[in-house]
């Protein structure tokens, strides 16, 4: 007999994001569903932990199949908890999101959505973190759950190196309005930020994040960004090794 597998799901937007929702939904017909996400929205939050507060837990939901939690704390808390106190056992896979917006480039520095497949990763899990181009809470949900299904498949047949996990982004789009499935690289580019000074109702002066995304090499066919321009799903290995092992021959030269 089949040993049925145990996917561990969670997302940054909150428990009760649509994208969460299909999320589950899609990953139903692969085994036992296990859901830790934020009681709200952790949107921006990266890898952060909470230390100075409590976690708190409660059961949003039971069934064959499926259990849900709602957790206090961030998608990286999410992951550490299910680990170490609502798992019998590691997952088979964790899957993060669907992130109602883009992770893509340097966005994955940000996003609690990527932070919680990186911390699966961490923990030797074959992790994987998916986000729809669209900040929209109604966003249509339909054609990703196509491509989180086809890519699932993918890496349940053939696995994924231990260390790495895949930074997944669906662009808007019916299906037959998508070209398919495009390995690529993270794409160079940083978020050009603008505060907005504001007064509030009490007269008192606040700042309001704002900017826009600068793509440093708009030409460059084989990144993220220019697969998600061009109708593609942008599929990126991330590894959690931050070393540059190209400067450390130089550094050594150094003679601290």
């Amino acid at each position: 007999m089949k040993k049925e597998k145990l996917i561990l799901v969670t997302n940054d937007d909150g428990v009760e994001a649509k994208g969460l929702k299909s999320l589950i939904e899609t990953v139903r017909e692969f085994g036992k569903v296990i859901v830790v996400a934020p009681e709200e929205s952790q949107s921006g939050m990266s890898h952060a932990i909470t230390t100075k507060l409590p976690i708190r837990v409660q059961t949003v939901k039971k069934e064959e199949g499926l259990e849900i939690y709602s957790c206090s704390g961030t998608p990286v808390d999410c992951v550490k908890l299910a680990l170490n106190q609502l798992l019998e056992k590691k997952p088979d896979m964790l899957v993060s999101g669907i992130n109602h917006g883009s992770n893509a480039s340097v966005s994955i520095v940000y996003s609690g959505t990527m932070a919680a497949a990186i911390e699966g990763g961490i923990n030797k899990i074959t992790s994987i973190g998916f986000s729809l181009l669209d900040y929209s809470g109604d966003a249509d949900f339909e054609t990703a759950g196509i491509y989180v299904r086809r890519i699932i498949k993918k890496v349940f047949m053939n696995g994924i190196e231990e260390g790495i996990c895949l930074n997944v982004n669906i662009p808007v789009g019916k299906e037959n309005e998508l070209k398919g499935i495009k390995v690529c690289r993270q794409t160079d580019g940083y978020w050009q930020e603008e505060f907005e000074k504001r007064i509030d109702p009490g007269k008192r002066e606040y700042y309001w994040l704002t900017g826009y995304f600068n793509n440093s090499e708009p030409l460059a066919d084989d990144t993220d960004e220019w697969a998600l321009q061009n109708k593609f799903v942008s599929v990126v290995p991330i590894r959690i090794d931050f070393t540059s092992y190209s400067r450390m021959k130089e550094l050594k030269k150094w003679k601290f």
